[in-house]
């Protein structure tokens, strides 16, 4: 393997700007990759839970263990990652997504579902690709090289959901969960070749071997004080209280896809390839133009103004149709709330703790599929589809307000 990925020994200070993209381009593969085998797998646990026994209550069981699982897990790993480096928090997390579809495979039973969701611990591929990206880029680019990593969520979505699909119908459920244990086991074995072993500064890697491999990953003091950092505990909050609503919609949308829009599996799977091709073209071509145009704080409050007007729109929709046109101003309203928040999140803490910060970024995600069924289900219940969209509207409204008093605010101390 020699000459052909990062020595062990490379400094990132070492490294050409050709070299540290080339590695870019290696963990966007990954990152790729990683979510073709998780959208694959989408398309093997509900079926193979059907034929084990599980009812739509044990479904949502299986699916809050899992939320809960990488909630804890999130921040644990993204300590691990700026204490072990770059390659072996990747590495580890490949591995465990291995283990978790060979376990995937070999489920016969009730519990044996369960235990194979334990590794999802550790899983946490698309955390990890962010904290690369993060540390090799200027932060001027950091939002757009992260935005990027969305053109691999949208390959992954598609490739995966129909690959996944096409395997399921034709070889079964344990020959799908193989195929996805092998693929990251592929992913597995790029990590160790191409990414190196630190991909911090080399003097925040001095630090970072010296004083902080001193202290226990399990440290929560360690993990919660970056909220004491100015700016991230606003910037936390909002990104938790704004993408609650939109966060609730997502996790229902399977029920509301089947109940509300009563769509076929077939024409489920063409609407999220929609969806995978929408965040593609935001991601990969929309965003970068804009950061480079307009200051992060700009795009937060547009962000979270389209989302309310999103809100209120899905608040008085009918059908799927009047959905495909109010999915476009979604996805990118999600797609740079979500881009900007990380980048600023990531630029308010030193380089050493990166990876802990985009690990709490993270479990925000696990949180909302966590407690989403639990709301969600409330809601639409006793409420309907339209409760979703008017809480998000009211909610976005009120975050809007905060922001635009905020940002007032400071350009008043600015000039004084």
């Amino acid at each position: 393997m020699a000459g052909v990925g990062p020595s062990s020994q490379t400094s990132v200070s070492e490294l050409t700007t050709r070299s540290k993209q080339k590695i870019i381009y290696v963990t966007y593969l990954i990152a790729a990759l990683d979510i073709t085998w998780m959208f694959l797998q989408f398309s093997v646990t509900p079926y193979l839970a059907r034929k084990l026994g599980f009812d739509t209550l044990w479904f949502g069981y299986l699916q809050t263990m899992v939320g809960v699982i990488q909630l804890l897990g999130g921040p644990l790993f993204g300590r691990f990652a700026d204490l072990a480096g770059a390659r072996a928090a990747l590495g580890l997390s490949c591995a465990a997504s291995v283990l978790y579809f060979l376990l995937l495979a070999i489920a016969d039973n009730p519990l044996m579902l369960f235990i194979h969701k334990l590794p999802a611990a550790f899983m946490h591929v698309l955390p990890g690709a962010q904290m690369i990206v993060t540390d090799l880029t200027e932060p001027e680019r950091r939002a757009d090289a992260l935005a990027k990593l969305g053109i691999c969520f949208g390959i992954g979505m598609i490739a995966g959901s129909t690959l996944g699909g096409s395997l399921s119908t034709h070889y079964g459920e344990t020959f799908t969960a193989c195929v996805a244990a092998s693929g990251s086991f592929i992913s597995l074995v790029l990590v160790w070749k191409f990414i190196p072993k630190n991909t911090k500064p080399q003097a925040q890697g001095a630090k970072t071997d010296g004083k902080l491999r001193e202290k226990n990953i399990f440290n929560l003091s360690e993990i919660t004080r970056l909220m004491r950092f100015p700016s991230v505990t606003k910037t936390f909050t909002i990104k938790i209280i704004s993408g609650l609503p939109a966060g609730i919609f997502q996790v229902m949308f399977s029920v509301i896809a089947i109940n509300f829009f009563q769509l076929q599996p077939e024409q489920n799977g063409y609407l999220m390839a929609y969806f995978g091709l929408m965040q593609m073209g935001i991601q990969g071509v929309v965003i970068g133009p804009l950061t480079a145009k307009y200051s992060e704080n700009v795009l937060l409050l547009l962000s979270v103004s389209i989302s309310s007007l999103v809100g209120l729109a899905q608040a008085y929709m009918m059908n799927v149709f009047q959905f495909c046109f109010i999915a476009a101003p979604m996805m990118f309203s999600l797609s740079v709330f979500n881009v900007i928040t990380d980048s600023m999140l990531t630029k308010s803490v030193p380089s050493s703790d990166t990876g802990t910060m985009l690990g709490l970024c993270a479990s925000v995600q696990s949180l909302l599929r966590t407690i989403g069924p639990t709301i969600g289900g409330f809601l639409y219940h006793n409420y309907g589809v339209s409760s979703f969209g008017f809480i998000q509207f009211v909610v976005n409204v009120v975050v809007l307000m905060f922001l635009l008093r905020d940002f007032a605010s400071g350009k008043k101390n600015h000039r004084a």
